[in-house]
Parts: structure tokens; C-alpha cells; sequence
């Protein structure tokens, strides 16, 4: 499938999905996000992919934030939906991908940028990189799941600081409040990301689609995450993948998993 706003690189096992609006600092508009939903979907079907890695085009922006000049005339009722569309498409979708999805930031991750990289499974950043939530400073309050996942990440003390004061904060302190997990040179962070990937890559999916499931389980309100692991935990003695993990340990060899 081709698409306008982004792009899919297939390397082995790993996708690297591409938002490239480089006019646009990668700024995230209805079209964009549709595509990025279309682009996810395509990358969970296809089996031979394990990892998604998502990121900016160029140098300066992983996504510079929401294109304002798109919804700057919305109503209420156009607002609620642009947001409700937004998290249901791509924000909560990317959360809950079956597979793992790391954000690579490699530049400004602002507004709906910084909530993209955390919907994400984790996150690496390029020394370069800022972030923040500035809605504040446009009258408006993060739509897209920020209020919710930066007080997850990084405590909500310093959530309601970002969000109040609209500052951006650089990548070493992003690394220092548990923001994102690494952060590298800008002209390794790729390589260096696909290098957590490939580790990834050697273990079983469908354990780690269940352990996704798990995990999210334990921020959702009517859920109990340890029940959810129970089960979780039970289901995979009845899988192939567990199967070939267990003998390939006791014979002293690497397992091969089948996957799904």
C-alpha cells in the first residue's frame, strides 16, 4: 500500500515506520494519523515482522505536534471527536499492538508528538531531542492520552509541572525521569534501536503479546493486572512457543519459535 505521510522500511523482522511531513516538522493531521492506523494494521498482519520502531523524517522533529491550523476554527463537539478518533485510531491502538512498538525520537516530540512516543512500548531519544506538552500555551489541554501516560512515566508532580508551565525538557532529563530508556547520538539512534529490536526478536511473541496484555492491565481501573497474569502466565503451557522455549533450554540450544 502507498501512503502520502508516512513510510514502512521492512528490515528482516523489524519495521521502521516513518512519519515524513518534513515540511511540516512532522506535525500529526487527520490524514496522518489515518495512515499511521492503516500502516499499523498492515505491520500486525504481516508474520514476519516482530518490532515496530517508529520515528520522524529528517533531523529536527520526531512529530513537532498536532497541526493546529487543521482544528484552530473546531467546535465542541468537533474537538471531543478529534480527540476521541485520535486515541481510538492510533494512540490507545499503538498501546495495545500485539506486537512490541518503540519510539524512536530523534528531534522535537511535542504535543501530539511526545503523547505519540508514549503510547509507545518504550522509547529512545537522539541527544537533540526535546519534549513537552504544550496545549496549555494554545488554551487547549493534551487530547490524545497525555494527561493520563506522563504521570504513568514520570510521576504526577512533574506531569502536572510539564503540562502547566507548557516547557519542553531535553532528552538527558527526559533519560533521567524514566521518560524514555536510552538516548544516543542522533546519527545512531536508529541503529542502536534496531540493536534492542534484534534482541527482541529472539524471543517469543506470542509470550510477549501476552506480557503487553498483562502490563497494560495493571493501569487499567476495573482490571486486576495480577489476575490477568495469572491466566496469561497458565495459557502459555498450551503453546507451541512454550513448547520450544522449555526443550530448547534443556537441551542446551537457541530456540526457534514458531510465532503465530
Amino acid at each position: 500500500m502507498s501512503y502520502q505521510n508516512i513510510s514502512i522500511d521492512l528490515q528482516g523482522r523489524i519495521a521502521i515506520l516513518k512519519i515524513d511531513r518534513p515540511s511540516k516538522l512532522n506535525a500529526l493531521n487527520r490524514e496522518t494519523i489515518d495512515e499511521l492506523h492503516e500502516g499499523l494494521i498492515e505491520l500486525e498482519n504481516d508474520n514476519d515482522i516482530k518490532v515496530v520502531i517508529i520515528t520522524g523524517s529528517g533531523e529536527k522533529a520526531f512529530v513537532a505536534g498536532a497541526d493546529i491550523s487543521e482544528f484552530a476554527d473546531y467546535s465542541v463537539d468537533e474537538g471531543k471527536d478529534l480527540a476521541a478518533s485520535g486515541q481510538e485510531k492510533l494512540f490507545d491502538y499503538i498501546e495495545n499492538f500485539s506486537k512490541p512498538v518503540i519510539a524512536a525520537i530523534n528531534g522535537f516530540a511535542l504535543g501530539g508528538g511526545l503523547e505519540l512516543a508514549m503510547a509507545a512500548h518504550f522509547r529512545t531519544a537522539s541527544k537533540n531531542a526535546k519534549m513537552g506538552l504544550p496545549e496549555v500555551s494554545l488554551g487547549v489541554i493534551p487530547g490524545y492520552g497525555g494527561t493520563q501516560r506522563l504521570p504513568q512515566l514520570v510521576g504526577k508532580g512533574k506531569a502536572m509541572e510539564m503540562i502547566m508551565t507548557a516547557e519542553m525538557i531535553p532528552a538527558d532529563e527526559a533519560y533521567r525521569l524514566g521518560l524514555v530508556n536510552h538516548v544516543f547520538e542522533q546519527e545512531d539512534l536508529i541503529e542502536n534501536t534496531k540493536a534492542i529490536a534484534k534482541k527482541i526478536c529472539n524471543n517469543s511473541l506470542v509470550a510477549i503479546k501476552a506480557a503487553i496484555e498483562a502490563v497494560n492491565a495493571g493501569y487499567v481501573f476495573d482490571e486486576d493486572g495480577y489476575d490477568i497474569e495469572i491466566n496469561a502466565f497458565g495459557e502459555a503451557f498450551g503453546t507451541d512457543d512454550f513448547k520450544e522455549g522449555t526443550q530448547a533450554f534443556l537441551n542446551k540450544r537457541k530456540a526457534e519459535f514458531p510465532g503465530e
